[in-house]
């Protein structure tokens, strides 16, 4: 487990220096975070699978120099539900929160209001 700390470190550090986003760099650090406590978190859990598909699919985003937030937020909340009721993954899911939101919270457009009549 220690190797794979000093990894998403070493990766983390090494992403900085070259350049890449530093909210990417936050957002491999937070997945490799709870991918890691999850894989520590012995008991039975029903959607572990669900969660681990996700943190995959999160894991392969951030290869891309800007993630679509709208998917990261889509395995976000999939990854939460799933893990909702483990207070001790708790932490590390909302590091993983934290990551996903500095990427932004999707614009939505309202329309303008039509006039009576119109």
């Amino acid at each position: 487990m220690a190797a794979r700390e000093a990894e998403a470190a070493q990766r983390a550090r090494s992403a900085g220096a070259a350049g890449t986003d530093p909210r990417v760099a936050a957002l491999r650090a937070a997945a490799d975070r709870l991918e890691r406590e999850l894989r520590g978190f012995r008991s039975p859990l029903a959607d572990r699978e669900v969660a681990e598909r996700q943190l995959a699919v999160l894991s392969g985003m951030s290869d891309d120099a800007v993630p679509d937030g709208a998917a990261l937020r889509d395995a976000l909340l999939l990854i939460a539900a799933a893990l909702n009721s483990v207070s001790v993954l708790a932490p590390a899911v909302a590091q993983l929160r934290e990551a996903v939101e500095l990427f932004g919270m999707p614009r939505h457009r309202i329309p303008a209001a039509r006039p009576a009549g119109s």
